[in-house]
């Protein structure tokens, strides 16, 4: 009996001096994917790319969560006039060489980043209605004719500057259908869109803008072609701002422009792309 005492006490000895048994264990919370910061990228850009840069910029936040493009459309001229002011941005379209070279000039631009991605021709367009009765690019010198163009310092101004000195050098129109063209200029607008707009409301007979502008006004226009022995190529830079806030994105940007889907996008509009190296 004192044995059997022994071992009943040695054995509630060991199980008072044994661990308890572990806590079941809760299963780890899977981490939550992060979300990254929001941002803007600000793109300034000549006005006759406000539909396809429009387009482009959809594409481009669709595919970075977080990210806003922000648009500041205008003619090239005044977009250099607000970078020279330090005005934010991250990206600059020109519609010509001479404009992103005032931008270079500013500083805001590095002489060797800009590279040209689309080109564009020069139309005539009427009113609808065209009630002035033309029948081609010739019929600008009419007398009494009302036409309005941009003003010089515009990119499509200065094309439509080129195509009336190449015009004066044709023996079928010479100096005497450039001196009528001249006399028949009745405003000058501070962006191809004002053109568009004057003619498409009937405020004018005429005007010259770019071929994908015209298209984009549908029917409330006739376009008028310009030979090519007469037309102006117009060749469109861009390049990314060097002081960008947003550089990586800015360039990111620039990569979905000369894109092959970028291409097809510009051309989609009437744009001709560049050739990349």
């Amino acid at each position: 009996m004192r044995h059997l005492a022994r071992l009943l006490c040695l054995s509630l000895l060991l199980a008072a001096c044994s661990a308890p048994p572990a806590a079941p264990t809760t299963p780890a919370t899977p981490a939550t994917p992060t979300t990254p910061p929001p941002a803007t990228l600000t793109v300034f850009a000549a006005a006759s790319l406000t539909e396809s840069f429009g387009e482009l910029g959809q594409l481009f936040e669709a595919r970075r969560p977080g990210v806003t493009v922000v648009f500041n459309f205008a003619g090239s001229q005044q977009l250099v006039q607000q970078l020279a002011q330090d005005a934010p941005a991250d990206v600059f379209a020109s519609a010509n060489n001479r404009q992103m070279q005032a931008a270079v000039e500013t500083g805001r631009v590095d002489a060797a980043s800009p590279q040209t991605f689309v080109h564009n021709r020069l139309v005539v367009v009427t009113p609808a209605d065209n009630r002035a009765g033309l029948a081609s690019f010739a019929d600008l010198a009419r007398p009494g004719l009302k036409l309005v163009l941009a003003a010089p310092e515009v990119p499509v101004g200065q094309y439509a500057q080129e195509f009336l000195e190449l015009a004066g050098q044709d023996p079928a129109l010479g100096a005497d259908f450039v001196a009528g063209v001249t006399q028949n200029i009745v405003s000058y607008e501070e962006n191809v869109r004002a053109v568009l707009s004057k003619v498409a409301l009937g405020e004018a007979d005429a005007g010259i803008v770019y071929a994908t502008d015209a298209a984009s006004a549908g029917d409330a226009v006739r376009i008028l072609p310009i030979p090519d022995a007469l037309n102006v190529v117009a060749s469109y830079p861009l390049a990314p701002i060097a002081n960008s806030a947003q550089a990586e994105l800015a360039a990111q940007f620039i990569a979905l422009v000369l894109s092959p889907e970028g291409r097809a996008v510009l051309a989609r509009y009437g744009f001709d792309p560049a050739p990349q190296p």
